[in-house]
């Protein structure tokens, strides 16, 4: 075999297993082989709530419901809840399905230090955008970074959204589009927090490390599939 046909070949090979990497089916709330190889862990597997508690509380409020693989926010009482570990750099997705006019969303970075997480931690957006009545889109970092792309699936339909958090580069994608791309910390940041609702928080965005919050704006709201992989 000639060098050039080697070179071919294992070019072929590679291609082949990065093909069966991307076309293995995984079951919701399950790990693949190539997402266990890759890092990631699950954070809900569809009946297990031990790594939640709710913000500032060792318990999860019974506004929160385990059913049919799926934590969901039924009713009053729930709260908005964080994870028991605290994570810097990292790779979420998860899958949401929000009710109709209906809104939520995904901070990180959060600390316990004031009222409510939204004053520590950034959100991203989770919302129905079509009866939403928040201008701040699914998807989009509130009041920081918005998207012209609307890759969202309707009310009652399972979106999947994936976060990167890193020093260097954080980005969004929805159902697989990507939103937007920034630096947490950046001039571009510290200008758009100025402008923004957050500038009175001064513990606002500032940790590099915190809880991931999943936020009960009092609206029914579904999760699963929700796993997470440390960036080194």
């Amino acid at each position: 075999m000639s060098r050039v046909t080697s070179i071919t070949a294992v070019a072929l090979l590679i291609g082949s297993l990065t093909v069966s990497a991307f076309a293995e089916k995984i079951a919701p709330n399950t790990l693949g082989v190539h997402e266990k190889k890759a890092g990631w862990t699950l954070l809900f597997d569809g009946k297990d709530i031990s790594h939640w508690r709710n913000y500032q509380k060792d318990t999860i409020g019974d506004g929160w419901k385990v059913e049919n693989g799926e934590l969901s926010r039924k009713d009053k009482g729930a709260g908005d809840i964080i994870t028991k570990k605290q994570f810097d750099a990292f790779e979420i997705t998860l899958d949401y399905k929000i009710s109709k006019g209906g809104n939520s969303g995904l901070m990180f970075h959060v600390t316990e230090e004031e009222k409510k997480p939204w004053q520590t931690g950034p959100e991203i957006q989770i919302q129905d955008n079509v009866d939403g009545h928040d201008p701040q889109k699914a998807g989009w970092l509130y009041q920081f970074y918005s998207s012209e792309t609307d890759a969202t699936k309707p009310a009652g339909e399972w979106n999947t959204l994936r976060v990167l958090i890193t020093p260097k580069k954080c980005v969004h994608w929805m159902n697989g589009k990507q939103y937007v791309e920034y630096v947490k910390g950046s001039d571009d940041w510290n200008e758009r927090l100025a402008a923004s609702k957050f500038s009175k928080f001064p513990k606002f965005g500032v940790a590099t490390k915190g809880h991931i919050c999943l936020q009960d704006h009092g609206n029914p709201v579904s999760f699963r599939n929700i796993k997470i992989r440390e960036v080194k």
